[in-house]
């Protein structure tokens, strides 16, 4: 009985569990561009009304873009304008911007999206023909310049796309469409290659 009693109260074992990315290391490299995805980063989806633009920018450390097709960097944010009232926050540099609007007490509305969202590069000559593969949105520079960022589509997907550079871009897209987004891409650097 009593070796019975020490079974039932001895600790059990803890399970290991490892949570790995979604996509974790995967890369495509042709002839004109490169695809891969890029580390995991802190997002949140804000939503606020144009009264409390400012005390948000104050607290985040980047003014919010008020235009469409805009954003704003700093320090390893990125916010990028969506819609009149709503914005993309990307956080690189590891700080917590959640927790920075929950400082503000303006009116707002800030969800933390990090785990739905997985983020991929698409870098070199051939990556806006690569996007244009599946997105009818110009890409020229002239009218998706540097900066520019918008929510758009993907194939039969969801996505938003920063222009990071002349040849350089950032495609978000949601956790449960990442394979079908990054193969749309990868295919689509095989294509921009010929």
């Amino acid at each position: 009985m009593a070796k019975a009693a020490a079974r039932k109260t001895a600790p059990a074992a803890s399970p290991s569990v490892e949570r790995r990315p979604a996509l974790a290391g995967r890369s495509t490299t042709a002839a004109a561009v490169k695809v891969e995805v890029l580390p995991s980063a802190e997002r949140v989806s804000l939503r606020a009304p144009e009264a409390s633009a400012a005390a948000l920018s104050k607290a985040l450390g980047v003014t919010l873009p008020n235009k469409p097709k805009t954003s704003a960097a700093k320090g390893g944010r990125n916010v990028l304008w969506l819609g009149p009232d709503e914005w993309l926050v990307i956080d690189e540099a590891g700080n917590d911007p959640l927790a920075d609007c929950a400082k503000v007490s303006a009116l707002h509305s800030a969800v933390g999206v990090s785990h739905r969202n997985i983020a991929i590069s698409v870098t070199g000559t051939g990556a806006a023909a690569t996007i244009n593969a599946g997105c009818p949105q110009d890409l020229s520079l002239d009218a998706f310049p540097v900066g520019a960022a918008s929510r758009t589509i993907l194939g039969k997907t969801e996505i938003v796309l920063l222009r990071t550079a002349a040849d350089a871009f950032r495609v978000e897209c949601w956790r449960s469409f990442s394979d079908y987004v990054f193969t749309f891409l990868s295919e689509g650097s095989r294509d921009a290659a010929v």
